[in-house]
């Protein structure tokens, strides 16, 4: 049976910026807008309500239980309008890839954040799909648009959508529902003949939808099991416009020469080897320089907030992730057990476990109370080594990793002192463009564990302190993690593309898992709360990020090489053997280039390994005890005394100074 939204009609105030209304239940979003927001009827693409996404079409009804809601029209400005606009292109390139290959079989179409596209879709067809075919369905997907289809939602049970597409001819999307409750209603949206599975939110007409590209074509397993048959999985770019379709392919060959796997391999930071297996990074002593910098920092700033360091071993007995549950609920991303005095040992794929057991380890009181634990701390996690790629994916990994143990009270005071860390290293790296995303539990997936008043409870505290952080954040109603909220930071770097950096989570679990108590004020014992964080998350994203974020040219603090000392010949290598022993005393790093190539050789060299200061040495230098500096960043050239470069280099590696670096690089590379 096919049904629409529907509601008990009812009054409900609504407010769009300052202007605001009474109106039914039944009324729909898109009327909402056109009387309190007309600016927004050509561009508007959804709405959102309490950081949550909507259907224009959809009835207030969806969201009025208190009878007064604030709502905000989605463009493409905004990362969820975005999101919707991604996602209702990808059901338009399945439905042009329909028209083109009427047999084809669709399985799924996400949005993604990083990749060849911005979304894609898995298909099952005995013709392959080539570059060669792209123009044709680019076209396809072109007229789709053009005819501007009403896309529509509506909601059936388990029983009527298998019948329909059935009918359809989609066998891969019956077993889709087949695997869903019995008792799940399941929302369909249809946008003329098309008709696809989806939660939503969509546009409201494909005419809402732009200009097209078509990026690539890979393999892909049904279902993400290696198992199963091999699908073609269709990758594409969509934009507004055909401006910023060609602006995005600019910054496509920008982040090619800023690859972190190109560049690790130049600046000579990482390797890896296939006798020590994938995923399992070495690093060289370049890349060790800047892992220690990070580090260091991270311990220095932790110990300012006061943060107890701790050290866990790498190995631990099974019981302990029975104990936590990740095992067996988390045992498809750990290696294999090894077995040692008859009891089999585990990897550790995170710290947390180790952590819980070392507040436990005795009795505490809640004067102890916020505490601290940090370690920088080696895991190792099994990933699928389809899906490993350079420093941004791997199988181990030392995670900047902390739990806070703090009573309810503290809770969202520590929540929101962990944002203003994970701020404070942005500012200082001059990462500006960064939003959190709220993951909640989908109470429908069984995967989530603990009982519902917990999780309203741990939901609840942490969009409080999100809140009242200020920072922009957006709500994604599932993926949490088993055993609570979790909020995400997500990065961009110079050239716009987007990271995840690091994962914060309000835990009520794992206290209650690990018996974990604390003597009270009025002698009771309580259970603390606790937080999971990682503000730097692991050396190997981080770093694979910054690699990308600086184009390889780090900033003088963080360099693994800060001075290069060029002696014009031979003759004043005594000088510039004198200066560099000098440099090194300071804290400085420095490597001293003898002059067996020519100078003009050596400086380039020195250019492609991004040494922030090249330091020629002269009969003039050697004469007047003085140093002719280049500033690889600005171009800038000239005489210091030794004692001034020194002060210069020195406040400027104190200072962690890199905005005029970043704006000299961008121009730079452009």
């Amino acid at each position: 049976m096919l049904r629409q939204d529907s509601a008990q009609v009812a009054m409900v105030k609504v407010q769009i910026g300052d202007q605001s209304g009474d109106f039914t239940s039944e009324t729909t979003f898109a009327e909402v807008v056109e009387q309190l927001a007309p600016t927004y009827r050509k561009t508007a693409l959804g709405i959102e309500v309490d950081k949550v996404s909507y259907d224009l079409s959809r009835p207030l009804a969806v969201v009025a239980t208190s009878g007064q809601i604030s709502a905000r029209p989605l463009t493409f400005d905004d990362e969820a309008g975005k999101e919707i606009f991604w996602h209702s292109s990808a059901h338009t390139l399945a439905q042009a890839l329909k028209r083109i290959y009427p047999h084809i079989q669709l399985e799924d179409g996400p949005v993604v954040k990083n990749g060849p596209g911005f979304f894609f879709y898995d298909v099952l067809l005995e013709d392959k799909i080539t570059e060669a075919d792209f123009e044709k369905i680019e076209a396809e997907i072109q007229k789709v648009t053009r005819e501007n289809h009403k896309v529509v939602r509506s909601v059936m049970e388990r029983s009527a959508a298998v019948e329909k597409f059935r009918a359809m001819g989609e066998h891969l999307k019956v077993g889709i529902i087949e695997k869903l409750p019995a008792d799940k209603e399941i929302s369909i949206y249809e946008q003329g003949e098309f008709a696809d599975l989806c939660r939503g939110p969509h546009v409201p007409a494909t005419g809402k939808l732009g200009v097209f590209k078509l990026t690539t074509v890979a393999g892909a397993y049904l279902g993400g099991n290696a198992e199963n048959q091999m699908l073609q999985r269709i990758y594409a770019v969509s934009f507004p416009d055909k401006k910023l379709l060609a602006e995005h392919f600019k910054r496509v060959e920008e982040a090619k020469k800023r690859d972190h796997r190109k560049l690790g391999t130049e600046l000579e930071l990482y390797t890896t080897s296939e006798d020590i297996g994938p995923g399992l990074i070495l690093w060289l002593p370049r890349g060790n320089i800047i892992k220690d910098e990070l580090e260091n920092w991270a311990k220095e700033t932790e110990a300012k907030n006061g943060y107890q360091r701790v050290t866990t071993p790498v190995l631990t007995k099974e019981n302990l992730f029975f104990t936590s549950e990740h095992l067996p609920h988390y045992m498809d991303s750990m290696f294999p057990p090894m077995q040692m005095d008859n009891e089999n040992y585990y990897i550790k794929p995170m710290n947390c476990p180790f952590h819980h057991t070392i507040f436990g380890h005795r009795p505490r009181s809640y004067r102890e109370l916020p505490l601290r634990l940090a370690e920088y701390g080696t895991c190792h996690r099994y990933e699928d080594s389809g899906a490993l790629m350079g420093l941004m994916r791997v199988r181990a990994m030392q995670m900047n990793d902390a739990h806070i143990y703090c009573t309810e009270e503290q809770a969202v005071e520590e929540f929101k002192a962990v944002i203003k860390l994970h701020e404070y290293y942005y500012q200082a790296l001059n990462i500006t463009d960064y939003h959190m995303v709220l993951s909640l539990r989908n109470p429908n997936n069984k995967k989530y564990h603990g009982e519902n008043e917990m999780w309203d409870k741990a939901e609840a505290l942490t969009r409080q302190a999100m809140e009242e952080s200020g920072v922009q954040y957006i709500v994604e109603n599932d993926g949490a993690a088993f055993y609570g909220p979790k909020m995400d930071f997500q990065i961009k770097s110079s050239i716009g593309r987007e990271f995840t950096s690091s994962t914060c989570q309000l835990d009520l679990f794992m206290p209650m898992k690990f018996d974990l108590k604390y003597v009270d004020k009025d002698g009771t014992l309580k259970r603390p709360v606790c937080i999971h964080r990682s503000p730097l998350g692991t050396h190997e994203r981080f770093i694979g990020f910054l690699i990308e974020h600086f184009a390889g040219a780090f900033p003088t603090w963080l360099a693994p090489e800060q001075v290069r000392i060029l002696p014009v010949n031979a003759a004043h290598m005594e000088y510039g053997t004198k200066l560099a022993a000098s440099l090194r005393e300071a804290g400085i790093r420095v490597h001293i280039e003898e002059p067996e190539e020519s100078l003009g050789k050596r400086i380039r060299s020195a250019e492609k390994l991004k040494v922030p200061y090249m330091l020629v040495i002269g009969d003039k230098e050697v004469a007047a005890g003085n140093i002719n500096a280049r500033n690889y960043f600005s171009g800038e050239q000239r005489e210091y005394s030794q004692a001034e470069f020194l002060e210069t280099l020195t406040s400027e590696i104190r200072a962690k100074k890199i905005t005029e670096i970043v704006k000299t690089q961008e121009t730079k590379t452009a």
